[in-house]
């Protein structure tokens, strides 16, 4: 089959040890649906509360090598799919998906914006400026960026000021969470586009599926799993990326939560298997 899948289990900027436990859980279940044996790149490390400055400096290599995998599969025909601790992977991996793709939109599904720079973000996390990197708000010395034009953000509701301000000054398309007709905003923003994804599963609301950094009014899991219906419908799937699962210590509570993370995923792992064997 046609699809690159990846644990990618170094550290980037993880603050909990749920979240890289929540990318080894997540990328075996994904296997087996696709019917792939997932890849494990890097080993995880102590999680840690550092500044952005640090973990550029600590987690280069990590970055560099998410972004690597994305060029790597799309180099080979394949279609990326990558289960990561956190959203700082965005800064390599989605200038990866449209360099090889510059027809592509990004969806970003989220309950934050990850729009800050280093100007803006009162907590100096990575994962929260990733997407502004990515854009070229910032320079993270990372490589390439992608104009904000591509970009659509769906489910957000958790934005800080500063961040509230670049995305307005930008030409990226925001759908807040309590929009009625979310799944019909984004498809006409996408208007049939292929589709890179970028999944943090705390766009779901937080009383239906924990996350390390919860924001409430998210969407819930069938508004989540119809909106990827509809795109896997409508688009080409030119990638996926997984991330934020922060993976519960109760077995129980943990399979509650895969089986919820897998149910979301369904409509667009159907998809790539189905072009996969095309």
């Amino acid at each position: 089959m046609n699809v690159s899948l990846v644990a990618l289990c170094c550290r980037t900027a993880d603050r909990t040890a749920g979240a890289v436990r929540g990318a080894q859980t997540l990328a075996p279940l994904i296997g087996k649906r696709l019917g792939v044996e997932p890849r494990t790149i890097g080993t995880p490390s102590e999680p840690r509360d550092s500044g952005y400055e640090a973990d550029l400096r600590d987690s280069r290599g990590c970055l560099l090598e998410a972004g690597g995998q994305v060029e790597d599969a799309l180099t080979g025909g394949r279609v990326p799919v990558i289960a990561a601790a956190d959203c700082s992977i965005a800064v390599t991996t989605v200038p990866a998906a449209l360099r090889h793709r510059p027809d592509a939109r990004v969806l970003w599904l989220d309950a934050h914006g990850d729009y800050n720079t280093p100007d803006t973000s009162g907590s100096g996390y990575l994962g929260g400026m990733s997407l502004a990197a990515a854009c070229g708000e910032w320079d993270a010395g990372l490589g390439d960026t992608i104009p904000a034009e591509k970009l659509v953000l769906a489910g957000v509701r958790d934005l800080d000021a500063g961040e509230r301000e670049l995305l307005e000054r930008s030409a990226a398309t925001v759908i807040g969470a309590s929009v009625v007709e979310t799944l019909v905003a984004v498809k006409n923003a996408l208007d049939g586009a292929p589709v890179f994804i970028h999944l943090d599963l705390d766009v779901l609301d937080p009383e239906e599926f924990s996350t390390p950094f919860p924001a409430p009014g998210g969407l819930s899991s069938d508004k989540l799993y119809d909106l990827m219906e509809a795109v896997a419908d409508d688009s080409e799937l030119v990638g996926v990326e997984v991330t934020a699962f922060e993976a519960p210590e109760d077995p129980d509570e943990l399979a509650d939560a895969a089986e919820t993370a897998m149910r979301v995923l369904d409509p667009v792992l159907d998809r790539i298997a189905a072009d996969a064997q095309e």
